[in-house]
């Protein structure tokens, strides 16, 4: 599949407007952080960057979301800026095959990267080189109500009989045992990959991810196969198809879900339909196979300089600014997320502080799989995804159905 179709030309009037060339001592830096929190945490270190080297001045060129992914490509090969944002993982490996992006792997050896990033550096690193600096990330993980488990004697599950007998148990109290909205399908994403991840591990999630791996092998028939002990008792939120996962949220804050896996996002929402944060816990992913190193979901967003940067030893400078402690501090209590410095100070908030020891201890993260896969090949298989869940037996058309779709989309 040729990647770069997906982002076709329509952006070119607003390349057009945003791509401003530079004078000397002026770093170009792209971006879509066009949301007000996001806006404002790049717009905050830009002015500390620039109030410590003078000589340096940094444009910033502000992209909707949605247009950025269309304009990434045009401008990375009409009139590159000194510095990107985009994603982590398989996301950036099909700029990196262009040649499209720089090689920052010895930034990272003369600053100590690998050591302050170490949680973030598999998803950084392609052919052993490192193409960019990770700049912020969120957990995912079970979001549970403490308030309920306390009441019927539950524990937060730690294993994967743990979270079967908590499922039970809830289910002969008539609660939900878990809240999920599959409408958008990426919710059922997340589990897949994280069945994926603790029972078959990184290696193998990403060699799926990458098309190495077919789908009817029986390792992945395997994690099917897990799922379905959740599925078959009717573990999940009944017609769950027919919601987002906003709509789901309400069944949890009513106590008739008591539980919810999802991202770190999800908690303001979860606040806004009247839980307190006394009412909320959060527990990582049950293990599976304990011999499978821990892997979690962290979607990454990061800096890369391109290729044909104009100011490659001020977009460096930039970007080791932008490694620190105190800028990854700084930005990430904006932004209301994780720093990926793990030497990092973190917001006075008990959710992100979880996420952090969380991701922080985490040999490996994964992208989410509509980020670690290909958009056509995340496509179907969250299709087939959601599907499983409707119809559990449909399974084995579903997975030749991905076989066919691999074989289209990695030419």
């Amino acid at each position: 599949m040729n990647f770069f179709k997906n982002y076709g030309r329509p952006a070119a009037l607003l390349l057009a407007m945003a791509v401003t060339a530079a004078h000397a001592g002026t770093i170009v830096f792209n971006t879509d952080y066009s949301d007000p929190g996001p806006k404002a945490a790049i717009a905050a270190a830009v002015k500390g960057f620039e109030a410590e080297n003078p000589d340096i001045k940094i444009k910033v060129n502000t992209f909707d979301h949605e247009g950025y992914k269309s304009a990434i490509f045009n401008f990375l090969t009409a009139d590159p800026p000194d510095l990107a944002t985009w994603y982590a993982a398989n996301r950036m490996a099909p700029f990196v095959k262009a040649g499209l992006v720089e090689n920052v792997t010895s930034l990272w050896a003369k600053n100590g990267w690998n050591q302050a990033f170490s949680a973030s550096a598999s998803s950084m690193t392609i052919n052993g080189k490192k193409w960019g600096l990770p700049l912020t990330y969120y957990q995912w993980g079970i979001y549970y109500r403490k308030d309920i488990f306390e009441k019927l004697g539950i524990q937060p599950p730690k294993t994967w009989k743990e979270l079967l007998a908590a499922c039970a148990k809830l289910k002969a109290n008539n609660i939900t045992p878990f809240a999920i909205g599959t409408k958008a399908l990426w919710p059922a994403a997340g589990w897949f990959d994280y069945i994926d991840l603790r029972l078959n591990g990184y290696k193998f999630h990403m060699e799926l991810a990458e098309g190495k791996v077919r789908w009817t092998d029986p390792r992945v028939v395997n994690v099917f196969k897990y799922w379905d002990e959740l599925v078959k008792p009717g573990y999940f939120l009944a017609n769950n198809s027919s919601y987002d996962w906003q709509d789901a949220v309400p069944m949890f804050a009513k106590g008739q879900a008591g539980m919810y896996l999802m991202g770190n996002f999800a908690v303001d929402v979860m606040k806004s339909a009247g839980l307190k944060e006394s009412q909320i816990g959060f527990v990582k992913f049950p293990v599976i196979n304990p011999s499978i190193p821990d892997a979690e979901e962290a979607p990454t967003d990061i800096v890369f300089i391109p290729s044909g940067a104009k100011h490659k030893a001020e977009a460096e400078k930039f970007m080791e600014y932008l490694a620190t402690p105190a800028v990854q501090s700084q930005v990430n209590a904006i932004l209301g997320q994780l720093p990926t410095n793990k030497n990092a100070k973190l917001p006075d908030d008990p959710f992100l502080k979880a996420g952090f020891e969380l991701l922080s201890s985490a040999k490996d993260h994964s992208q989410f799989f509509d980020r670690d896969a290909p958009a056509q090949m995340a496509k179907a298989a969250m299709d087939g995804f959601q599907h499983f869940m409707v119809d559990p037996a449909s399974l084995p058309a579903t997975l030749k159905h991905l076989n066919s779709v691999q074989k289209a989309v990695y030419k």
